[in-house]
């Protein structure tokens, strides 16, 4: 293992800062920040508008400009948290507390330096852990046969129904199964049978899980905030502060930084986490070590350290998953695995032991962009933030809807693209408004086609056994965990009953 380790390193510096790989790493920070200072917008609607995009990129670099698309916008949420108190997306709610304090006391550039110093530190140590431990999870990886992927596929997306829903299990289960049922419209995978095609020619080809995601994610948002209005604070007319103190505490806090990192890491790789909750965590463990703890919310630096450590610790995190079995966590990741399937990568097992040295290049490019946002952070965020984050949602969603219409028929050139994303806009704007889960609509998309397909082979390979579920103890322990995330909603009601 260690010796295709050493192979695999300078294959992946190769590939990173070979150009224009190394152009698309520096956009994809730079354009990431810009969206995620904008609210409403952040990683997601970023990462799923330019997905399609990148279809004329290689494989590598399309991966590369998307995950530096979600670091940067991870950083670049907090930037409106603290100048004018509303987070560019819930991965950085919990810096308001002590991001704007910090900046009404005139401290807005000092604010600014702990965040971007505090994300990039945070994210670069996570990335190191990850490639440290990288050869570990390729061995427990390669242990997995197609029966196990495809009860892998079903775990993940269990877990997200019961974990990650907002409303009932239930709610979450359906949405999940919705997925896979609408992944089985067109041509079947394995045998040439058409279904729910309804005579169309339209329909062969099955529906675009980019468009899906666009829908879900980009258009669904737009529709829901056309409404606002932009402009949400007084515009100041100078950032006051000093950026190199703003440095100089994190330095001198180095502990909490590692500390905040490594929980964000942790809690990124768990399905339905993400930023959102490591934000406030790490926040919530910090107030509670405090020998005083009233002074989080009025300005405490540590407090801002804590959110921003485990932001873009999250993003190593959330990598484990989505690289190691195709699972992904949260709606950043879904679409980093588009891109994967729409350039032809599998991930899971054949990447680890085929494509090693493209998983250290992603790992080598999120160090790097971590170094680019301190740079892009402390040099042009300070006297450009304030106007980024004010800038009118009127501007925002025609060009957003414009870049997601385009995308999504420059892949299959298909009309029924177009009113896909438009339909599953209005279908992800009412499960927003009634607690159905987006990701696991968006998980079962994703994960519709490798589920069928490994589940087919798996029933070849056993002449139609379900035996072959449960044959060996890996198989019977998925199915165990799978059973046991389903029990845990109804032992939960059970004890919540017994104690009343």
């Amino acid at each position: 293992m260690m010796a295709s380790v050493v192979s695999a390193l300078p294959e992946a510096l190769s590939i990173v800062f070979s150009w224009p790989a190394f152009g698309l790493l520096v956009a994809g920070v730079v354009f990431g920040i810009t969206l995620g200072a904008i609210p409403g917008i952040g990683s997601v609607i970023g990462m799923a508008v330019t997905l399609p995009l990148t279809l004329p990129l290689s494989g590598a670099e399309a991966l590369i400009f998307l995950t530096a698309v979600y670091s940067g916008a991870m950083y670049g949420s907090s930037v409106a948290a603290i100048l004018i108190n509303v987070p560019g997306t819930p991965a950085s709610a919990a810096s308001i507390y002590d991001g704007y304090p910090l900046t009404k006391q005139g401290k807005a550039k000092d604010a600014l330096a702990i965040s971007a110093t505090s994300s990039a530190l945070g994210g670069t140590t996570t990335m190191v852990a990850l490639f440290v431990i990288t050869p570990l999870v390729s061995s427990i990886v390669l242990l997995f046969g197609t029966p196990h992927i495809f009860l892998v596929t079903i775990l993940g997306i269990i877990m997200i129904a019961v974990i990650a829903a907002r409303g009932s299990t239930i709610k979450g289960v359906l949405s999940g199964a919705f997925g896979l049922l609408i992944m089985t419209v067109g041509t079947a995978p394995t045998t040439p049978v058409s279904r729910y095609t309804f005579d169309t020619p339209l329909l062969l080809s099955g529906l675009s899980f980019v468009a899906i995601l666009l829908g879900v994610f980009a258009i669904a948002e737009m529709i829901r905030i056309i409404d606002i209005e932009g402009g949400t604070a007084a515009e100041i007319a100078e950032l006051g502060g000093n950026t190199v103190r703003g440095i100089q505490t994190v330095l001198a806090n180095k502990l909490l930084m590692l500390r905040s990192s490594f929980l964000g890491m942790g809690i990124g790789s768990l399905p339905g986490a993400g930023g959102a909750v490591s934000n406030f965590i790490a926040y919530a463990v910090e107030v509670q070590r405090s020998d005083d703890p009233d002074s989080y919310g009025t300005g405490n630096p540590r407090g801002l350290i804590a959110t921003e450590s485990s932001n873009n610790g999250t993003v190593a995190g959330s990598l484990i998953p989505v690289l190691s079995f195709g699972i992904p966590g949260s709606p950043s990741t879904a679409i980093l695995l588009g891109a994967f399937l729409i350039h032809g990568i599998d991930p899971g097992p054949t990447l680890f032991e085929n494509s090693l040295d493209l998983i250290y290049a992603l790992i080598v490019s999120l160090i790097v962009s971590n170094v680019l946002i301190i740079v892009v952070g402390l040099m042009l965020i300070a006297p450009f933030g304030y106007k980024i984050s004010l800038v009118d949602t009127k501007y925002i969603v025609p060009i957003i809807v414009v870049l997601a219409a385009l995308g999504t028929i420059s892949l299959r050139s298909n009309p029924i693209d177009l009113l896909t994303i438009l339909v599953f806009g209005i279908i992800g704007l009412l499960m927003k408004r009634y607690d159905y889960s987006i990701v696991a609509l968006v998980l079962g998309a994703v994960l519709g086609t490798l589920s069928e397909r490994t589940l087919n082979r798996s029933l070849l390979l056993s002449d139609g056994s379900l035996d072959i579920f449960v044959g060996d103890p890996l198989a019977i322990l998925l199915v165990g965990l799978i059973v046991g995330i389903l029990l845990v909603p109804v032992l939960k009601g059970s004890i919540r009953r017994a104690r009343s």
